[in-house]
């Protein structure tokens, strides 16, 4: 799981790596030209199949990606930055990012692997789309023994950026706790530390 902390768990350090990069580029005699980082690029496709009767008319425009990818990184940890945005475009709020190869996350898919409750609670109170992975990060363990009941395979499921039940479980921390339990009374794993959690305060040290 640490591997999985240090190769996509980006978002506490978003801002601040932008900020790092701009002020490097700033930094540069001005005769160099800033290099601007490169987007996302769509896979090519063609379809090799009968395509569907239906076809969208396409009528509304779509809500910008880089807009939808500011309030997903936003809605790890900002919780302010995530109520402006919202409050400056109301549907990003099931707003989904595909951060390549079909790694999707929504900005509650964010706040729930970063175990952030009150970012979860603000967009759930908004009319977010709860699942599964949320629900263990909340400690609702009914919600998560019916889900597992409903299809048991679902223990091996995984949120966005691969994270697991378990993980998500693990980020929630003590209110999550009975949700940690039951998962690994189903099945047992390794539970290693998670970098970006909090740490509890060293009684002793306040002596």
């Amino acid at each position: 799981m640490s591997d999985q902390i240090t190769r996509r768990s980006f978002a506490v350090a978003a801002a601040g790596l932008a900020a790092g990069t701009t002020a490097a580029a700033e930094d540069k005699p001005m005769t160099e030209p800033k290099k601007t980082p490169g987007g996302p690029t769509e896979a090519p496709f063609e379809r090799d199949y009968t395509a569907p009767k239906f076809q969208p008319s396409w009528k509304n425009p779509q809500i910008n990606r880089l807009l939808v990818q500011d309030f997903v990184v936003y809605a790890h940890s900002d919780l302010p930055m995530t109520k402006k945005l919202l409050e400056k475009e109301p549907a990003l709020l099931n707003a989904t990012m595909d951060w390549g190869a079909g790694d999707w996350e929504t900005g509650l898919g964010g706040a729930s692997h970063m175990g952030r409750r009150d970012i979860a609670a603000f967009l759930l109170e908004n009319g977010a789309r709860i699942d599964l992975f949320c629900a263990a990060m909340l400690g609702l363990v009914d919600a998560v023994k019916a889900c597992l009941t409903l299809q048991p395979k679902l223990i091996d499921a995984k949120g966005p950026h691969g994270f697991t039940l378990h993980f998500h479980a693990q980020v929630g921390g003590k209110e999550s706790e009975n949700v940690l339990g039951y998962l690994q009374s189903i099945k047992k794993v390794e539970l290693k530390p998670i970098p970006f959690l909090k740490k509890p305060a060293d009684p002793a040290a306040k002596k």
